[in-house]
């Protein structure tokens, strides 16, 4: 898998000599931005809170993000006023303003924040026509909810811009920096953190819920799933969110200064953004996102995006290059609350849309009120997980499952018609063994075979050539060459025993 900028610089060390309890206040699943900060929150309230972290602190979407602090968001505020009242993108907004509060002052507590953390001008800008218009109403949703918002006219680019939207006072962070100082305070507050520890389920028990993991099993009285799309379908939220996958590269360019964070009203979105290095700023920029899954091939998204950075800024070298999985809900809203309605004693917190810098702490914010018995915000109404104006999504919850149903259908026939040719290095493909789809790929000189069925759907997998891995085109697992989980919906990895039952599920 290809390695973030921000990963490149070191892991987040964490204390493995801690003792393990049975039994905890608030179980958080998932070691990101999300679950760092609701598990800091309830920990500073005299919680007893373990996190679990199925592979590393930030291996997730928070350590693989362009990390842009911004309530400036694109054109994401106007797509969202398409379906939502004004009041629901005033909600939105005050959230993301708390979040980013909250992230501020805390950055302002930490010695090293000013070699992580930098105040950088938003730009959304517009390249044709088209984009200006998409940038206009932007710039208009903006105004109506209070944001500082103006327009100008010379974008600091070095592309031909149309103008674009402008909000002082915005952020930029290393976000494996931020987490390594949230987990400092942590371990400070007692908190247990288990990393390689995966959950595999959750399920009420008497005194709580049960949280059935790899290794010792653990008791919590609450559970937050802060695992990008939640681990549990028990809440239907597979169906009501959409899974794409995005690209960030890193290059140095010869005199880059610093750089405002830009982002292209244009489709395909160009994001723009420059990082402190000890070898002077690099530049990053990200975009050609797509569904995961749907692409015939990932690793032209890549070339894409490299080929655009060095049309713009000129030659440079480019020294990483790396992936990001997020998810959209079909409402435009984030989904925080509770996993069902009935039950309040798992929460979720999903949907950020690829924003999740500020959603995090904003969705923290509030779960960690609901858990504690505190007043919520006043902007949390909109966020929640079960809100009534969820049914006025549904034309287009039923056009996102009508597409899942596609996706199963082609993946079953695309396996029926596979051929047999050899794999290359690098290569990967399903085929037909009997009546079982089996995923076949080489990866540094060793063969794999899988089922190519992932179990959580029965989706049939396709190969990401950029990333060598397996992905499902359903609702976002995804796999290794050797079949291991790497995220998703999914808890269990492709099986093995492709030659027997346990080929197909």
């Amino acid at each position: 898998m290809s390695e973030s900028l921000w990963a490149s610089r070191g892991r987040v060390a964490v204390d493995g000599a801690r003792p393990v309890a049975h039994d905890y206040d608030t179980a958080v699943i998932g070691g990101g931005l999300t679950g760092a900060v609701t598990a800091l929150l309830l920990a500073r309230a005299g919680q007893r809170v373990v996190v679990v972290e199925a592979r590393h602190i930030g291996a997730g979407t928070t350590g693989r993000s362009t990390a842009k602090v911004s309530l400036l968001q694109g054109t994401r505020l106007s797509a969202m006023s398409r379906r939502q009242p004004l009041e629901m993108v005033q909600a939105y907004v005050d959230g993301s303003r708390q979040g980013q509060t909250w992230l501020r002052e805390y950055c302002g507590t930490d010695a090293a924040a000013a070699d992580w953390c930098q105040t950088r001008a938003a730009f959304t800008y517009a390249t044709t026509p088209e984009g200006e218009e998409a940038a206009s109403q932007e710039l208009e949703v903006a105004r109506r909810t209070g944001l500082p918002v103006s327009w100008q006219s010379d974008v600091p680019l070095p592309v031909a811009t149309r103008g674009g939207v402008r909000l002082e006072g915005q952020l930029q962070v290393d976000p494996m920096s931020l987490l390594r100082s949230l987990l400092a305070d942590l371990e400070q507050q007692g908190v247990t953190v288990l990393e390689g520890v995966r959950v595999r389920a959750v399920h009420r028990h008497q005194a709580g819920h049960l949280l059935i993991c790899d290794g010792n099993d653990v008791l919590a009285d609450k559970v937050v799933l802060a695992t990008g799309i939640p681990i549990l379908d028990r809440g239907g939220f597979f169906a009501r969110l959409r899974p794409t996958r995005s690209y960030a590269a890193a290059f140095r360019i010869p005199g880059l200064s610093a750089l405002p964070m830009c982002l292209s009203a244009d489709q395909p979105t160009r994001s723009v953004r420059s990082a402190p290095d000890p070898s002077g700023e690099l530049l990053l920029t990200g975009g050609s996102g797509h569904p995961v899954g749907r692409h015939t091939s990932a690793q032209s998204s890549v070339d894409d995006l490299t080929a655009w950075t060095t049309r713009a800024f000129g030659s440079g070298e480019r020294t990483h290059w790396w992936s990001a999985q997020d998810y959209e809900s079909v409402d435009e809203m984030p989904f925080v609350g509770s996993l069902t309605p009935v039950d309040r004693g798992v929460y979720v917190a999903t949907g950020f849309a690829k924003w999740g810098m500020t959603s995090a702490v904003a969705s923290a914010l509030t779960l960690s009120a609901r858990i504690l018995g505190a007043p919520r915000p006043d902007w949390a109404h909109g966020w929640d997980s079960w809100r009534l104006r969820q049914l006025g999504a549904m034309p287009q919850t039923i056009a996102l499952n009508t597409s899942v149903a596609g996706s199963f259908g082609a993946g079953w026939l695309r396996a029926a018609a596979s051929g047999t040719r050899p794999i290359g290095e690098g290569e990967g493909v399903v085929r037909r063994e009997g009546l079982r789809p089996v995923a076949a790929c080489r990866v540094g000189g060793q063969t794999h075979e899988v089922s190519a069925v992932c179990p959580h759907m029965k989706g049939v997998v396709r190969w990401n050539d950029a990333e060598q891995s397996w992905d499902c085109p359903l609702h976002g697992s995804r796999f290794a060459p050797d079949g291991s989980l790497l995220e998703g919906p999914a808890t269990h990895d492709l099986a093995t025993e492709v030659g027997g039952h346990g080929g197909i599920g």
